[in-house]
Protein backbone atom coordinates (compact mmCIF):
# COMPACT_ATOMS: atom_id res chain seq x y z
CA UNK A 1 0.00 0.00 0.00
CA UNK A 2 3.31 1.92 0.36
CA UNK A 3 4.69 3.21 -2.91
CA UNK A 4 8.62 2.47 -2.64
CA UNK A 5 9.28 5.87 -4.29
CA UNK A 6 7.52 7.27 -1.38
CA UNK A 7 9.97 8.27 1.62
CA UNK A 8 8.56 7.61 5.44
CA UNK A 9 10.98 8.60 8.22
CA UNK A 10 11.39 5.47 10.51
CA UNK A 11 9.73 7.16 13.32
CA UNK A 12 6.59 8.06 11.21
CA UNK A 13 3.48 6.29 13.18
CA UNK A 14 1.48 4.82 9.65
CA UNK A 15 -1.90 2.74 10.94
CA UNK A 16 -2.73 -0.33 8.79
CA UNK A 17 -4.38 0.17 5.66
CA UNK A 18 -2.50 3.56 4.81
CA UNK A 19 -1.92 4.00 1.01
CA UNK A 20 0.53 6.18 0.06
CA UNK A 21 1.35 7.30 -3.51
CA UNK A 22 4.59 7.80 -4.77
CA UNK A 23 7.36 10.89 -4.13
CA UNK A 24 5.26 11.63 -1.40
CA UNK A 25 7.85 12.53 2.27
CA UNK A 26 6.24 11.67 5.38
CA UNK A 27 8.78 13.67 8.34
CA UNK A 28 9.23 12.27 11.60
CA UNK A 29 6.58 12.75 14.27
CA UNK A 30 3.73 12.28 11.93
CA UNK A 31 0.53 9.84 12.76
CA UNK A 32 -1.40 8.78 10.34
CA UNK A 33 -4.86 6.69 10.74
CA UNK A 34 -6.62 3.77 9.23
CA UNK A 35 -7.47 3.54 5.98
CA UNK A 36 -6.26 7.44 4.88
CA UNK A 37 -5.11 7.59 1.59
CA UNK A 38 -2.36 10.00 0.59
CA UNK A 39 -1.96 11.30 -3.31
CA UNK A 40 1.70 11.85 -4.63
CA UNK A 41 3.98 14.28 -4.28
CA UNK A 42 2.26 15.51 -0.70
CA UNK A 43 4.47 16.67 2.39
CA UNK A 44 3.63 15.75 5.63
CA UNK A 45 6.18 17.38 8.21
CA UNK A 46 6.90 16.79 11.88
CA UNK A 47 3.99 17.45 14.14
CA UNK A 48 0.91 16.56 12.38
CA UNK A 49 -1.86 14.06 13.35
CA UNK A 50 -4.05 12.64 10.65
CA UNK A 51 -7.31 10.82 11.69
CA UNK A 52 -8.50 7.67 10.25
CA UNK A 53 -10.62 7.35 6.42
CA UNK A 54 -8.89 10.73 5.42
CA UNK A 55 -7.94 11.88 1.87
CA UNK A 56 -5.00 14.10 0.88
CA UNK A 57 -4.64 14.96 -2.56
CA UNK A 58 -1.60 15.59 -4.39
CA UNK A 59 1.07 18.47 -3.62
CA UNK A 60 -0.82 19.38 -0.26
CA UNK A 61 1.96 20.66 2.39
CA UNK A 62 0.81 19.71 6.12
CA UNK A 63 2.61 20.84 9.00
CA UNK A 64 4.77 23.72 7.40
CA UNK A 65 6.24 26.09 10.36
CA UNK A 66 4.00 29.34 10.62
CA UNK A 67 4.28 32.41 8.70
CA UNK A 68 4.94 34.31 12.07
CA UNK A 69 7.70 36.22 12.78
CA UNK A 70 6.98 35.23 16.87
CA UNK A 71 7.17 31.64 16.12
CA UNK A 72 11.10 30.31 17.97
CA UNK A 73 10.67 26.82 16.90
CA UNK A 74 9.03 25.59 19.48
CA UNK A 75 7.09 21.92 19.46
CA UNK A 76 3.67 22.54 17.73
CA UNK A 77 1.27 20.26 15.92
CA UNK A 78 -1.60 20.17 12.74
CA UNK A 79 -4.31 18.12 13.95
CA UNK A 80 -6.63 16.57 10.92
CA UNK A 81 -9.62 14.55 12.32
CA UNK A 82 -11.49 11.54 10.85
CA UNK A 83 -13.17 11.25 7.38
CA UNK A 84 -11.72 15.16 6.04
CA UNK A 85 -10.74 15.33 2.71
CA UNK A 86 -7.89 17.97 2.09
CA UNK A 87 -7.47 18.48 -2.03
CA UNK A 88 -5.30 19.76 -4.17
CA UNK A 89 -2.01 22.18 -3.23
CA UNK A 90 -3.61 23.20 -0.10
CA UNK A 91 -1.14 24.11 2.63
CA UNK A 92 -2.25 23.79 6.37
CA UNK A 93 0.41 25.53 9.08
CA UNK A 94 1.56 24.18 13.08
CA UNK A 95 0.31 26.26 15.67
CA UNK A 96 2.22 29.09 17.81
CA UNK A 97 2.75 29.26 21.50
CA UNK A 98 -0.92 30.86 21.32
CA UNK A 99 -2.89 27.45 21.09
CA UNK A 100 0.33 25.14 20.37
CA UNK A 101 -1.80 23.47 17.20
CA UNK A 102 -4.12 24.21 13.79
CA UNK A 103 -6.70 22.14 14.44
CA UNK A 104 -9.30 20.35 11.10
CA UNK A 105 -12.38 18.83 12.32
CA UNK A 106 -13.95 15.41 11.11
CA UNK A 107 -15.97 15.31 7.98
CA UNK A 108 -14.25 18.69 6.33
CA UNK A 109 -13.46 19.22 2.74
CA UNK A 110 -10.69 21.92 2.52
CA UNK A 111 -10.72 22.64 -1.64
CA UNK A 112 -7.76 23.24 -3.92
CA UNK A 113 -5.82 25.59 -3.00
CA UNK A 114 -6.87 26.69 0.16
CA UNK A 115 -4.57 28.09 2.99
CA UNK A 116 -5.10 27.09 6.79
CA UNK A 117 -2.59 29.33 8.99
CA UNK A 118 -1.57 28.69 12.09
CA UNK A 119 -3.55 28.66 15.34
CA UNK A 120 -6.91 28.45 13.43
CA UNK A 121 -9.75 25.99 14.98
CA UNK A 122 -12.39 24.36 12.05
CA UNK A 123 -14.63 22.71 13.52
CA UNK A 124 -16.60 19.62 12.29
CA UNK A 125 -18.21 19.27 8.66
CA UNK A 126 -17.06 22.64 7.06
CA UNK A 127 -16.33 23.41 4.15
CA UNK A 128 -13.38 25.77 2.37
CA UNK A 129 -13.91 26.17 -1.39
CA UNK A 130 -11.19 26.48 -3.65
CA UNK A 131 -8.70 28.94 -2.68
CA UNK A 132 -10.08 29.95 0.59
CA UNK A 133 -6.97 32.23 2.67
CA UNK A 134 -7.67 31.52 6.36
CA UNK A 135 -4.98 33.73 8.05
CA UNK A 136 -3.81 32.63 11.76
CA UNK A 137 -6.10 32.35 15.23
CA UNK A 138 -9.27 32.20 12.99
CA UNK A 139 -12.16 29.89 14.58
CA UNK A 140 -14.53 28.16 12.42
CA UNK A 141 -17.70 26.77 13.95
CA UNK A 142 -19.12 23.83 13.06
CA UNK A 143 -21.21 23.25 9.29
CA UNK A 144 -19.43 26.70 8.34
CA UNK A 145 -19.22 27.23 4.43
CA UNK A 146 -16.76 29.65 3.13
CA UNK A 147 -17.22 30.52 -0.53
CA UNK A 148 -14.45 30.36 -3.26
CA UNK A 149 -11.72 32.87 -3.18
CA UNK A 150 -12.50 34.74 0.85
CA UNK A 151 -10.38 36.12 3.13
CA UNK A 152 -10.86 35.73 6.16
CA UNK A 153 -7.92 38.07 8.36
CA UNK A 154 -6.61 36.54 11.56
CA UNK A 155 -8.59 36.27 14.79
CA UNK A 156 -12.01 36.18 13.13
CA UNK A 157 -14.01 34.21 14.15
CA UNK A 158 -17.42 32.59 12.04
CA UNK A 159 -20.20 30.73 13.72
CA UNK A 160 -21.47 27.39 13.02
CA UNK A 161 -23.90 26.84 10.55
CA UNK A 162 -22.75 30.00 8.75
CA UNK A 163 -22.39 30.66 4.79
CA UNK A 164 -19.82 33.43 3.34
CA UNK A 165 -20.56 34.31 -0.48
CA UNK A 166 -17.45 33.54 -2.67
CA UNK A 167 -14.98 36.41 -2.93
CA UNK A 168 -16.04 37.73 0.43
CA UNK A 169 -13.01 39.85 2.62
CA UNK A 170 -13.94 38.53 6.47
CA UNK A 171 -12.76 41.53 8.50
CA UNK A 172 -15.64 41.20 11.36
CA UNK A 173 -17.17 38.09 13.31
CA UNK A 174 -19.68 36.23 11.28
CA UNK A 175 -22.20 34.70 13.95
CA UNK A 176 -23.76 31.43 13.53
CA UNK A 177 -26.76 31.07 11.73
CA UNK A 178 -27.19 33.25 9.11
CA UNK A 179 -25.56 34.14 5.06
CA UNK A 180 -22.83 36.58 4.75
CA UNK A 181 -22.97 38.53 1.42
CA UNK A 182 -22.31 41.52 -0.77
CA UNK A 183 -19.28 44.01 0.15
CA UNK A 184 -18.65 45.05 2.25
CA UNK A 185 -19.54 41.76 4.09
CA UNK A 186 -22.73 42.43 5.55
CA UNK A 187 -26.02 39.68 7.30
CA UNK A 188 -27.37 38.60 4.40
CA UNK A 189 -30.67 36.69 6.22
CA UNK A 190 -30.51 33.30 8.31
CA UNK A 191 -29.28 30.25 6.72
CA UNK A 192 -32.73 28.55 6.15
CA UNK A 193 -31.41 26.71 3.42
CA UNK A 194 -28.58 24.87 4.74
CA UNK A 195 -30.69 24.49 8.53
CA UNK A 196 -33.83 23.04 7.13
CA UNK A 197 -31.04 20.45 5.14
CA UNK A 198 -29.30 19.75 8.60
CA UNK A 199 -32.32 19.05 10.33
CA UNK A 200 -33.48 21.81 11.95
CA UNK A 201 -37.16 21.91 12.30
CA UNK A 202 -39.33 25.12 11.54
CA UNK A 203 -40.12 26.05 14.78
CA UNK A 204 -36.13 26.29 15.20
CA UNK A 205 -35.49 28.18 11.84
CA UNK A 206 -38.63 30.64 12.54
CA UNK A 207 -36.93 31.55 16.10
CA UNK A 208 -33.51 32.40 14.65
CA UNK A 209 -35.30 34.76 12.30
CA UNK A 210 -37.11 36.13 15.01
CA UNK A 211 -33.72 36.90 16.60
CA UNK A 212 -31.67 38.49 13.85
CA UNK A 213 -34.62 40.63 12.73
CA UNK A 214 -34.08 42.08 16.46
CA UNK A 215 -30.36 42.04 15.65
CA UNK A 216 -30.66 43.80 12.53
CA UNK A 217 -33.82 45.29 12.03
CA UNK A 218 -35.65 46.84 15.09
CA UNK A 219 -33.10 49.90 15.51
CA UNK A 220 -31.46 48.94 18.73
CA UNK A 221 -27.87 49.05 19.32
CA UNK A 222 -26.43 45.04 20.05
CA UNK A 223 -26.63 45.84 24.32
CA UNK A 224 -30.42 46.63 23.83
CA UNK A 225 -31.14 43.65 21.26
CA UNK A 226 -29.44 41.40 23.41
CA UNK A 227 -30.88 41.95 26.55
CA UNK A 228 -34.36 42.23 24.50
CA UNK A 229 -34.16 38.81 23.12
CA UNK A 230 -33.08 37.48 26.62
CA UNK A 231 -35.79 38.54 27.91
CA UNK A 232 -38.42 38.28 25.32
CA UNK A 233 -37.31 34.52 23.93
CA UNK A 234 -37.48 31.10 25.42
CA UNK A 235 -34.09 29.79 26.44
CA UNK A 236 -33.09 27.61 23.54
CA UNK A 237 -29.61 26.02 22.32
CA UNK A 238 -29.68 28.58 19.09
CA UNK A 239 -30.94 31.57 21.58
CA UNK A 240 -28.38 31.20 23.27
CA UNK A 241 -25.49 30.60 20.78
CA UNK A 242 -25.99 33.84 18.90
CA UNK A 243 -26.47 35.90 22.38
CA UNK A 244 -23.04 34.46 23.46
CA UNK A 245 -21.38 34.67 20.14
CA UNK A 246 -22.37 38.13 19.83
CA UNK A 247 -21.15 39.08 23.70
CA UNK A 248 -18.18 37.53 23.41
CA UNK A 249 -17.23 39.16 19.90
CA UNK A 250 -14.36 41.20 20.30
CA UNK A 251 -13.67 43.43 17.09
CA UNK A 252 -17.67 43.16 16.68
CA UNK A 253 -20.20 41.15 14.17
CA UNK A 254 -21.01 42.17 10.57
CA UNK A 255 -23.61 44.70 10.21
CA UNK A 256 -26.95 44.82 8.04
CA UNK A 257 -26.24 46.12 4.59
CA UNK A 258 -27.36 49.46 3.59
CA UNK A 259 -27.69 51.06 0.43
CA UNK A 260 -25.07 53.53 -0.73
CA UNK A 261 -22.54 50.77 0.11
CA UNK A 262 -20.07 49.28 -3.02
CA UNK A 263 -22.30 46.56 -4.05
CA UNK A 264 -24.93 47.79 -6.62
CA UNK A 265 -27.29 45.12 -5.19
Amino acid sequence: MIHPHTYIHPNARLAQNVKIDPFTVIHHDVEIGEGTWIGSNVTIMEGVRIGKNCRIFPGAVLGATPQDLKYNDEKTYVEIGDNTTIREFVTIHRGTNDRWKTKVGNNCLVMAYSHIAHDCIIGNNCILSNSSQVAGHVIMGDWAIIGGVCAVQQFSRIGQHSYIGGGSLVNKDVPPYIKAVRTPLSYGGVNSVGLKRRGFTLEQINQILDIYRIIYNKGMNVSQALEFIEEEFPATDERDEIVTFIRESGRGVIKRHTKGGSDED
